[in-house]
Parts: C-alpha cells; sequence; structure tokens
C-alpha cells in the first residue's frame, strides 16, 4: 500500500514540474511577444532583386517610398503599429518594381525584399514617344534619370493602351524577339535597332557591320537568327563585314546578300567544293546571282572499261562580266546541303 502511495505521489510530482514549466514557457513567450510589439522598428534594410546592369530604382528609392508619409516611417514607431501590408502596396505601386515582401526581424529592422522588373526593350512609336519592355512582356515607363542598354524597337504604330488585333500582334511579335535576343549574349551584343516597316514586318540594324539585315514577319525568330549566326561564320568571314548592303533571311532555309560594290564575281565559298556552281541570273538586275550547293562527293562507280583517253574535256565556263548592277548572292540553309 505504501509503495501504491509513493508512486502516485511521484506521478503527481512530476506532473506538477511539467505543468510548472510549460506554464513558464508561455509566460516568457507572452513577454517576449509583447516585448517585440512594443519595441520600436530601428531601421530599414533593401534588397533588391533583378539585371543590376538596367536598374532603375536603387534602395534610396525603395527607402523614399515608404517615408514620403511621415506619419507612415517605419523608424522609431513602434513594431505593433506598422501596417506591413499598406508598406507593401506602396513599393509595388512603383512601375519598375515587379513585387515586394516586407517583414522584421529579430533585430528590429525591417526588411524590404524587392523584385525589379528588367527592361528588354525599349520601343518608340511613329509620334516618338517610347516605352520599355520587361521579360513578362508589359510596358515599363521610361526613367528621366537612367537609360537602359537595351534593343531599340522603332515604328511600332500606336500608342493606345488597348491594342487592335493587328497592333497585339505585332506586340507579341516584338516581345517574343526582345527575349530571345536578351537571352542570347551574342545577339544581345550585336542586334542595335529593330526597324518595323509600313507592312508590319522587321529590318535589324547590327552594331557590327554596315548592312541591313532584312528579317522578315517575326515569326521563326530561332530558325531565322540561326541561318544569320550560319552566314556571319561561313559568309563574311571570307568576303568581309562590309561587302553587303542588304542581307536577306526571310525566307525559307536560305540567305540573300546584296553586295554594294555592283561587281558579278561569284559570293565567297561557302559550299564551294571541286565543282563549279551554277550561277542564275536574278530577275531585277539580270546578273549573276545564286549560287547553288554543292552535292556531296559520291564515290566513283566501278566500270567494265576504262576511259578512253581521246575523251573531250568540258569546256571552261567563263566568268560573267560586271553591269554595274548588284547582284544578290543566295546562301542555303545546311539543311538542304544534307538532304542532297
Amino acid at each position: 500500500m505504501a509503495s501504491k502511495t509513493r508512486t502516485a505521489f511521484r506521478r503527481i510530482t512530476t506532473l506538477l514540474l511539467w505543468s510548472g514549466v510549460l506554464a513558464g514557457f508561455v509566460v516568457l513567450l507572452a513577454a517576449a511577444v509583447q516585448e517585440k510589439d512594443t519595441a520600436k522598428c530601428k531601421s530599414v534594410r533593401v534588397i533588391l532583386q533583378g539585371d543590376d546592369r538596367n536598374a532603375f530604382i536603387d534602395e534610396n528609392d525603395i527607402k523614399a517610398l515608404i517615408t514620403k508619409d511621415k506619419t507612415q516611417n517605419p523608424v522609431g514607431m513602434a513594431i505593433s503599429d506598422i501596417n506591413i501590408n499598406n508598406l507593401e502596396r506602396v513599393v509595388e505601386a512603383d512601375p519598375w518594381v515587379r513585387s515586394a515582401e516586407l517583414y522584421i526581424d529579430n533585430q528590429q529592422v525591417l526588411n524590404i525584399e524587392v523584385v525589379q522588373r528588367d527592361p528588354l526593350a525599349r520601343v518608340f512609336t511613329f509620334s516618338g514617344n517610347s516605352f520599355y519592355l520587361d521579360e513578362q512582356g508589359e510596358r515599363i515607363p521610361v526613367s528621366d534619370r537612367f537609360s537602359a542598354r537595351v534593343p531599340v524597337f522603332t515604328g511600332f504604330p500606336t500608342e493606345a493602351a488597348k491594342l487592335k488585333q493587328e497592333d497585339s500582334l505585332l506586340y507579341r511579335q516584338i516581345s517574343a524577339m526582345a527575349r530571345y535576343i536578351a537571352a542570347d549574349s551574342f545577339w544581345n551584343a550585336q542586334v542595335e535597332q529593330v526597324v518595323i516597316t509600313g507592312d508590319r514586318k522587321f529590318e535589324v540594324i547590327p552594331k557590327l557591320g554596315d548592312h541591313v539585315i532584312v528579317f522578315g514577319e517575326g515569326t521563326d525568330i530561332g530558325k531565322k537568327f540561326a541561318k544569320l549566326l550560319l552566314f556571319y561564320r561561313e559568309g563574311l568571314s571570307k568576303a568581309g563585314w562590309n561587302t553587303y548592303s542588304r542581307i536577306n533571311i526571310a525566307y525559307h532555309e536560305e540567305v540573300i546578300g546584296t553586295r554594294r560594290d555592283g561587281k558579278s564575281a561569284p559570293p565567297p565559298p561557302m559550299y564551294r567544293d571541286s565543282t563549279v556552281a551554277d550561277l542564275a541570273m536574278d530577275d531585277d538586275h539580270g546578273t549573276p546571282a545564286a549560287v547553288s550547293p554543292p552535292k556531296p562527293a559520291e564515290k566513283p562507280k566501278a566500270t567494265a572499261k576504262p576511259a578512253s583517253s581521246t575523251a573531250k574535256k568540258p569546256a571552261a565556263r567563263k566568268p560573267a562580266k560586271a553591269n554595274g548592277k548588284q547582284p544578290k548572292a543566295v546562301y542555303p540553309n545546311n539543311k538542304r546541303n544534307n538532304r542532297n
């Protein structure tokens, strides 16, 4: 009987001890919460996320947003009186801010994490006004203090906020081309301006090379730039960057280069083999223009009799004479060569 009494007494004692510990923990937690609520905000820290090369806002700009209204300045204010949600809305109202998250840490510091909107292109309208496009295809107003180093699109036909169907299609093509250029380090450095023509097509002005790239419609963007890169590597690297005045990549699986010197010499040997390529006549200028892609070399077929030593040699093809007009050089894509 005494043993049972001692066991029950130990259980009661253990229960009371744990209850006391739990009550103490609750008291300490409540005190800590109360102390945090009554404590005052000591400072503000801003964390910016985005492309620093084209940043249109900085730490001071964000701090200025939340201290514009002196009554809402969090520094020196009791933490319990700070309206975090309201401050987030104030920061996100800035056109260069995509999103913001605010919180107060254990050191009574208000942290503001800001995701910036990164511009990909600047678009000029017919009237001369302009705006930026971000990675989401949304418009960003131009800043009076900063200018982003991004490709420029000129000739957008309207400034209306609500676009017509044809303008909306053109807008989406601009956004897609801007995203492609921004994602490729070479084209981001090479493309300086994209001109929107009257028939809603595109012409690219590069930074390197005195020529115009006829892009055509804003479709098959990756394929067209791939053709152009091939032409740069295998054509302009041999002929020179200023040999052609216009390079047309609008057509399927071919590149057409218009020479600026008026000579009728064949284009650089991008696809030259041991045979002489046929020259086609350009309908507009009447001059040798198109170089047919060579076919892959075939293995000689075995014959029963050796070839006669008296066989006539084929007549040598004479080079065409220059007539002072601009020929065009046609460079089919490698895919066509692979099929031959």
